[in-house]
């Protein structure tokens, strides 16, 4: 896909009004009807010729009179008014929004009868025609169904609509030009959301406290039996003369940083969907869980360059901001760089954060140069390597033996495994977490490593 600049501009560059009136299937028939009349009537009587001139002459005379009651071009007012954000069809279902076309006809006073098409540039279902009868004022809704996320430009509206007598058919392209955000459908991300919205492990926006949690200092009170012996501050209890224990509280003001890699290898469908599509779904329920707690989230996208990057900040309208920022990921083909990426990032960050990178290898060897650069990003910060599992390889290498092309497959299949947990074991060797996990498991293992890592005060 485009950014929203390029296809917007694109679309200025084509974007004229086209006008066009055409004959209809009814004028053409009833007008080649003529040239039987005139065969028969010149073989009956051929000294009356110029009677066969009158039929062709009183349709082209109809024709422009059903031309003249016909709604004109220049009285026709078109305002188009695009949804701010879509969603894409789940699988094996259709999810439609539709796109509001306001017609006026001004004061004509005649009902015409429009059809109305979208043209679509992106990865939507074929738009289906709606049809309706415009008089005066008229709202007109036109479904929309995106197939994935990204982004989809409604380049223009064609539309058409006939004479009374339907002789004379006008057809207006209007260009419209406006892109619209496919962002993931977040209504069940909600409800997995506020599974981790509890005392325990979450604390939004009113005071909560956990005892004896967390890093940050809270407050001394008495020792009583149950408490943990480590929590006794023994000069403060020296000078008032009875045992006295440290609580602590869930720190908060963590900036928390997620990657996604655009690359090629994030295009590899799992289970329907490519990996970065499970990736985006996995980050926004990250986003919205570290937003309840308090936490600043912040977003960026790489490949081949550092492409996209959001600024981390808190609060609600933050959570609206990253939906945006993931319609701009685009799928693309390009080999990733992780050097120069993880050092952009590196760059734009002042203080210590959780970094999340959603990306995968292919074996030892295309991993060397991640290796590198995540080995200088640790010294800085926590980063947490996402990886999402294939299922396919091992369900080749656990497959029963039939002949000896499925043994070599077993084998390489086995061989490919093996050199995955070994580049996952030396990543965990630099420091850094790593999960490697199916896509159903994405999620809470995510969610559960960040609240791991926030509850240790690793940050």
């Amino acid at each position: 896909m485009k950014d929203r600049a390029k296809m917007q501009s694109d679309s200025a560059g084509a974007g004229r009004v086209r006008r066009s009136l055409l004959p209809t299937l009814r004028f053409v028939l009833i007008f080649a009807v003529s040239a039987p009349l005139a065969l028969l009537i010149l073989s009956l009587r051929p000294e009356g010729w110029r009677f066969t001139l009158l039929y062709p002459v009183a349709v082209l005379v109809l024709f422009a009179a059903d031309l003249t009651m016909t709604l004109p071009w220049k009285r026709l007012g078109v305002t188009v008014h695009v949804p701010p954000r879509l969603t894409p069809a789940s699988r094996g279902k259709r999810r439609e929004e539709c796109v509001k076309i306001s017609l006026d006809a001004g004061d004509w006073d005649r009902p015409v009868n429009v059809e109305i098409l979208p043209e679509l540039s992106g990865d939507a279902l074929e738009p289906l025609p709606v049809r309706g009868e415009l008089a005066g004022r008229t709202d007109f809704f036109c479904p929309l169904a995106p197939t994935r996320r990204g982004r989809l430009l409604l380049d223009a509206l064609w539309l058409r609509w006939r004479g009374p007598w339907g002789l004379a058919e006008m057809r207006l392209r209007q260009p419209v030009g406006e892109a619209v955000d496919v962002v993931p459908d977040v209504r069940g991300l909600h409800e997995d959301a506020l599974r981790f919205f509890t005392g325990d492990t979450i604390f939004g926006s009113k005071v909560q406290r956990a005892r004896g949690e967390g890093t940050e200092f809270e407050a001394l009170r008495e020792f009583a039996p149950g408490m943990d012996t480590r929590l006794i501050d023994w000069k403060r209890s020296a000078r008032h003369r009875k045992l006295l224990g440290r609580e602590f509280r869930q720190e908060r003001n963590h900036l928390i940083v997620v990657g996604f890699d655009t690359g090629r290898l994030m295009l590899e469908s799992v289970d329907g969907q490519p990996k970065l599509d499970h990736a985006v779904r996995a980050g926004l329920l990250l986003a919205r869980v570290s937003l309840h707690a308090g936490d600043l989230i912040g977003a960026c996208g790489f490949d081949a360059r550092f492409r996209h990057f959001l600024p981390p900040e808190r609060g609600n309208a933050q959570f609206s901001r990253f939906q945006r920022f993931s319609a701009s990921l685009e799928y693309r083909e390009d080999e990733t760089n992780f050097t120069l990426a993880l050092a952009e990032l590196n760059s734009r960050l002042r203080r210590r954060s959780l970094i999340v990178l959603f990306t995968d290898f292919v074996d030892a060897v295309s991993a060397e140069l991640m290796l590198e650069s995540l080995q200088w990003l640790t010294r800085r910060h926590v980063v947490l390597f996402v990886a999402l599992r294939d299922p396919l390889p091992e369900r080749i290498r656990n497959s029963p033996p039939e002949d000896f092309g499925s043994v070599a497959r077993a084998v390489v299949a086995g061989d490919l495994l093996r050199e995955r947990a070994v580049v996952l074991e030396r990543i965990a060797r630099l420091g850094v977490h790593c999960l490697d996990v199916s896509s159903r498991e994405l999620s809470p293992a995510l969610l559960n490593r960040y609240l791991m890592i926030k509850q240790r005060g690793l940050l």
